[in-house]
């Protein structure tokens, strides 16, 4: 089984929940709160010494690092992982897009302004590059889903997790996405997905039992 460290907040560590829970995949959660440090002690840099999470431990004593890296380790050979070389291509594009164009302005904003105590006035300097590039790249979104229901493959796909984790609390971090209408449906296709859970969800008050979008996969 999978040890997963993550914190339960964090759009990056919830991406790698969320593949899981889909996969109906079992794996045993700990909670790493990087707010308090706990990613820089001793004991988790001897894992991982860029003291980040997520983190996967996929075997006694070796480590995933790095969320999108882990999405592609636990979906490889399921149907969240597009099978044709080109459209494995097309989603990895997007997947790079995410943590060059999202993550780094929607991701930051929403660690700041929602998850920092006084993160706003610490940050009064960076919100306005923020705010331009994250809405450019929401933009840049918006115009692929304005013919496409999924960012590859035409079906949900580790492309889809991936900028979602973010995108989804882009409003709780002052982007409005009102003038996004194909990124707020395709927001809703992802989260009707069977075997989707929400950021807050945590592993343990789900039946064993329940069947995800690729059990069996």
């Amino acid at each position: 089984m999978y040890k997963l460290y993550s914190m339960q907040r964090s759009g990056n560590s919830y991406k790698v929940r969320l593949a899981l829970a889909l996969l109906n995949a079992p794996y045993e959660a700990i909670e790493v709160d990087i707010l308090r440090g706990e990613s820089r002690t001793p004991e988790f840099l001897a894992k991982n010494p860029s003291g980040q999470v997520p983190l996967l431990e996929v075997a006694e004593g070796r480590y995933l690092a790095e969320s999108n890296a882990i999405l592609w380790y636990v979906c490889g050979g399921t149907s969240l992982a597009p099978e044709s070389r080109v459209e494995r291509a097309e989603a990895l594009q997007w997947m790079f897009f995410e943590q060059h164009a999202l993550e780094p302005n929607i991701g930051a904003a929403y660690f700041w302004l929602s998850l920092v105590k006084g993160g706003r006035d610490l940050q009064t300097h960076a919100l306005e590059d923020w705010m331009e590039r994250g809405y450019a790249a929401l933009q840049v979104m918006e115009n692929h889903l304005k013919t496409r229901a999924y960012f590859a493959a035409g079906q949900l796909t580790v492309a889809d997790i991936a900028l979602y984790g973010y995108t989804h609390v882009a409003d709780r971090c002052d982007y409005d996405l009102a003038t996004f209408p194909a990124i707020r449906a395709w927001l809703r296709r992802v989260e009707q997905t069977p075997g989707f859970v929400t950021m807050d969800w945590r592993p343990e008050t789900v039946d064993d039992d329940q069947a995800g979008v690729a059990a069996g996969a």
